[in-house]
């Protein structure tokens, strides 16, 4: 008989156990469509390997709305909210007056598109919500509802079509079978099915139990993908003439194709341009909602300077909406922190901008449930992502966590790492660039040791791009630069897993064979590495030249220095080139981000990310918001220990 080492079979038993937080149950703006072509600015990852982030979110941004159709005060009702907003004329907004809204039932935009329901500040307008306060949302329960008038979802779309031609990456026109009830300025969904087999390269696969996933695929048809399409790509509709379609942004991934049966869905009438901002939503009390604001199917809808408070399963539900933009808002806490305990969720969405956020004790921050094209994660903060099942196991910031995942940019976060699991199926052509990962943090107070890891990158996590991190800490310690398979390594002291660390799934040397790293600094090597054998430019498919120099770029999505970044602190603040940062123990390669600042400094948060809910504004914390409050100065030599 064979004995397992009691090691291996705790880690098998904690991976086993994490499956149950990580299971899933269950603006018409239109702009010009041009090919893809990687940012002239970002000439370190190859055009083959990423896509142009640049137009991530809403074109133009959130749009900045002065005129107030309705002007409500602490006291009124949800129904004296609800009726408000579907009153509301186009551009203008529904106004919220300092006070406390105790609320008996949820806030339903009911399909109202171009409206904005704004309060006078995270720290001055206080939505309560009550104990069956939540809406049916569809389905999707939710104590904020911004939804569509049809149910258009991947168990009874409202319109489908065959795809039958234009499937080059890039392009920007594709014929469909049928073009009724889709409009211009309108979403469009795109999928096609699953690989059967596996070359060791693209391979989209969710539903085939220990081969493609350790748990089962992302919910199928109850998830945000039809059931053997886990591809899918969101895009607007910019022309329709016949059967063919012009669309943009054009198509990211390079292996649609015939023989996959492509074809197109999409809802008769969805919401456009809505959003929600600068209030605080305490869902606490509540004891029917999934999601404290649920999005659904809504193409530049938006959460911007709010406070949400003990949510049940995510704070902010992106389900089959693109372009959705979540930034400059504080999340805290859940209500189980085991099952389902996320801070933002795609389930699925594309070109969605999650941006400038503070995340405090929660148990996975940034949950990408379902495909999620072309979306970018950007300069958010997590601290002490409480996971109560496990005191010691650690939960990185970012989890990639369902079948065809792709071109997703995670840029200039401060938090534990970024986990590529492979619960529900395989990811493809993921760019990290200037993240601090520390790999280490304490879950409700406990200091983690297992699972303590900057980038565990699981089986057929392929054709990554690692690119300026700055890894580790000395204090865990990571002395191991990484584990793969075969290797006798730390897995919890190693700052990457590579290919290895599944349960069901045999270990993949192909997630080392296409992974690109460069200029990456690592606590374990203590060096930053731009190392030729580690840019995979010999590789049959999408290779990566060796770049020309160790020059970086400052960002691979923004064109400048953005507006909520202090004008005193240095941009950009993460990166082998950085010096002089005030993070302690990375040799100086980082400094604070701004989302941080405003926990540590402004907000006052414990060090290590415990205690009761903070109060917030993001006027305060952020320039450039509608705000002309400079924000505070960064501490020096901070060290969070998380």
């Amino acid at each position: 008989m064979k004995i397992m080492h009691s090691a291996h079979f705790t880690r098998l038993r904690q991976l086993r156990s994490i499956r149950a937080c990580l299971h899933v149950g269950l603006c018409a703006v239109v702009f010009l469509g041009v090919a893809q072509q990687v940012d002239a600015q970002q000439t370190v990852v190859a055009a083959a390997r990423s896509v142009d982030w640049r137009n991530v979110g809403i074109p133009g941004g959130v749009p900045q709305r002065s005129t107030i159709c309705a002007t409500l005060s602490a006291g009124a009702t949800a129904t004296q909210i609800n009726n408000a907003i579907a009153a509301c004329p186009n551009g203008q907004v529904v106004q919220l007056n300092p006070g406390t809204y105790n609320l008996t039932n949820g806030i339903n935009f009911n399909n109202k598109s171009n409206v904005t329901l704004r309060g006078a500040g995270a720290d001055q307008t206080f939505i309560v919500f009550g104990s069956s306060a939540a809406l049916g949302c569809h389905g999707l329960n939710a104590n904020v509802c911004l939804d569509a008038r049809d149910t258009n979802w991947p168990g009874a779309p409202s319109n489908t079509a065959s795809w039958t031609a234009g499937y080059t990456k890039g392009t920007t026109v594709i014929t469909l079978s049928t073009t009724a009830n889709l409009a211009v300025g309108n979403p469009l969904i795109l999928d096609q099915l699953d690989d059967v087999t596996d070359a060791g390269d693209v391979y989209i696969c969710e539903t085939v139990s220990g081969k493609c996933n350790d748990d089962g695929p992302s919910g199928g048809s109850s998830g945000g993908q039809r059931d053997n399409r886990a591809q899918q790509q969101i895009v607007t509709v910019t022309a329709i003439n016949g059967s063919q379609v012009t669309i943009s942004p054009g198509l990211y991934m390079p292996n649609w194709r015939s023989g996959q049966t492509p074809q197109a869905w999409w809802a008769s009438n969805p919401i456009l341009s809505s959003g929600i901002e600068n209030m605080s939503l305490d869902h606490t009390a509540t004891t029917n909602e999934q999601a404290g604001i649920t999005i659904f199917n809504c193409s530049g809808c938006w959460v911007r300077g709010v406070r949400s408070v003990n949510s049940a399963r995510e704070h902010v539900w992106i389900y089959d909406s693109p372009r959705t933009i979540v930034r400059d808002s504080y999340f805290y806490g859940t209500k189980n922190a085991v099952s389902q305990s996320y801070g933002v969720e795609a389930f699925p969405s594309s070109d969605a901008l999650i941006e400038n956020n503070i995340f405090q004790k929660i148990t996975a921050p940034i949950m990408m449930n379902a495909s999620c094209s072309g979306c970018v994660i950007g300069y958010n903060f997590s601290i002490n992502d409480y996971y109560s099942a496990s005191s010691n196991w650690l939960m990185q910031q970012v989890h990639l966590h369902a079948g065809g995942l792709d071109n997703l940019l995670v840029e200039g976060n401060v938090g534990a790492g970024m986990y590529s699991d492979l619960f529900h199926g395989t990811h493809h052509f993921i760019t990290a660039f200037r993240n601090r990962f520390d790999g280490f943090e304490k879950n409700g107070g406990t200091t983690t040791s297992s699972q303590t890891i900057p980038f565990p990158l699981w089986p057929m996590s392929r054709f990554y791009n690692l690119i300026g991190n700055v890894l580790g800490d000395t204090a865990r310690p990571h002395n191991n630069y990484q584990k793969i398979p075969g290797s006798s390594a730390s897995t919890d002291q190693s700052i990457y897993v590579l290919g290895t660390g599944a349960v069901a799934v045999a270990d993949d040397n192909n997630v080392s064979r296409t992974l690109m790293r460069w200029g990456n600094f690592d606590v374990a090597t203590g060096t930053s590495r731009f190392i030729t054998t580690e840019v995979p430019s010999a590789i049959s498919n999408y290779p990566n030249p060796v770049p020309a120099s160790q020059s970086l770029p400052s960002s691979f999505y923004l064109t400048s220095k953005p507006s909520w970044w202090p004008a005193g602190k240095p941009w950009p603040g993460i990166g082998p080139d950085v010096t002089g940062g005030n993070i302690t123990n990375v040799g100086g390669h980082a400094y604070t981000i701004p989302a941080q600042d405003c926990y540590s400094v402004t907000m006052r948060g414990p060090a290590d990310g415990g205690g009761s809910v903070l109060s917030f504004n993001a006027n305060t914390c952020f320039a450039g918001n509608g705000s002309t409050t400079t924000p505070p100065a960064a501490p020096t030599n901070v060290r969070i220990i998380k």
